[in-house]
């Protein structure tokens, strides 16, 4: 039995920021944290449990869409964790019924694989006038076919969200979901925050990507935007500075009438640890100036890790450290229902990472116990 005892500079346990701490190792595993140890061993930098990520459509060059295998969610997860996630949803969009079953399949025999934590369907049950980069030939309401779909991914165990707008399902449909335990998350709609409300109400507890993709928020009417920050539910945002103004971002999560609903979500793309380009729905999908675009000139996802989401919280919004990685961490692991994910105790020393006092990743915990053990063996 392996143990050792180390002190970081700073310590995020899921929920808060201290210094003075140390952490007990053992078998590969945190297990106990502790006021400072003179026998712990110094590691500099901030320990943070890795980051989770709600909405992630791809990575190193696979998109889920394209690619939905056990095999590309593996590459997709893999190249997130390079970045510091390590507990990713694979996010399927808006496509063919035979696309979702895909990956529906892909996914119960991914469980297990490390980091892939469930699926978001994404679509296609949405509003067509909020679309986005959904494909509007395939846009249609629920259908019994997508709730069969996310009962078989229940019964194998395998946590879901999934993204709908309110006016494309019942309540009754958006019920038996919840019913299902399965994340219901009000996004790409034009509904009005009286009908949001009322999804709520059935039992919605989720909206994805505040802003983006839903009704605004204006004088006289709240719209999706105004019903979704005025709620005690969680969503997902995007901060990379192009979905949302910085001032926004910051706005939303102070205007929040409870803490801790409001999470940080990539939305990422295959660009993310791959090449600038990909291909969706037959069009080229490329990375310029930061921002992905479409044959429509429109945005087709994003190109930002959860890292730099996390950095862009402190620096632009004037979010607090301490809310910003709670944000990338406990509050989507509550979210979906799998809160030991969003600790430090307990986690896996390659789930663990380290940043700087800039707030840039400089690697995970079993890469330093893995140096440490190099430096025992030398000296």
């Amino acid at each position: 039995m392996m143990e050792l005892w180390i002190t970081p500079d700073r310590l995020f346990d899921g929920r808060d920021l201290h210094s003075g701490k140390a952490v007990l190792i053992r078998d590969g595993r945190v297990v106990e944290l502790s006021d400072a140890r003179k026998d712990a061993v110094r590691v500099p930098g901030l320990l943070t449990p890795g980051f989770v990520d709600l909405q992630v459509n791809g990575g190193g060059g696979v998109q889920l869409n394209s690619t939905p295998t056990p095999e590309g969610m593996q590459i997709i997860a893999d190249a997130h964790r390079t970045f510091g996630t390590v507990a990713v949803l694979p996010t399927v969009i808006t496509d063919l019924p035979e696309v979702l079953d895909s990956a529906a399949d892909a996914t119960i025999a991914a469980k297990g694989q490390p980091g892939i934590i469930g699926l978001h369907i994404e679509g296609p049950h949405i509003a067509m006038a909020r679309r986005g980069t959904h494909s509007p030939d395939l846009v249609r309401p629920m259908d019994a076919r997508t709730i069969n779909t996310v009962g078989r991914l229940r019964d194998a165990g395998v946590s879901v969200m999934i993204t709908l707008a309110p006016e494309a399902a019942t309540a009754d449909q958006i019920a038996q979901l919840v019913r299902m335990c399965a994340v219901v998350s009000l996004g790409h709609t034009d509904a009005t925050a009286e009908v949001m409300r009322a999804a709520f109400k059935a039992g919605a507890s989720c909206a994805t990507h505040l802003f983006n993709a839903m009704s605004p928020m204006v004088g006289r009417a709240p719209g999706a935007v105004g019903a979704v920050i005025n709620s005690t539910h969680y969503s997902g945002i995007i901060c990379d500075g192009h979905h949302v103004a910085d001032e926004m971002v910051g706005l939303a999560i102070r205007a929040r009438p409870v803490p801790d609903r409001m999470f940080l979500v990539s939305d990422a793309m295959a660009t993310v640890g791959g090449p600038e380009h990909f291909n969706l729905y037959g069009q080229h999908i490329a990375l310029k100036e930061g921002r992905l675009i479409n044959a429509e000139g429109s945005l087709a996802g994003a190109h930002v890790t959860q890292a730099e989401g996390v950095k862009r919280l402190v620096d632009r919004t004037g979010t607090s450290l301490t809310q910003a990685l709670r944000m990338a961490t406990s509050v989507p692991a509550d979210c979906i229902g799998q809160p030991d994910i969003g600790r430090l105790v307990g986690r896996p020393v390659e789930d663990v990472i380290l940043l700087d006092d800039d707030l840039y990743l400089t690697g995970d915990l079993a890469a330093v116990l893995g140096d440490l053990k190099h430096v025992t063996a030398a000296g």
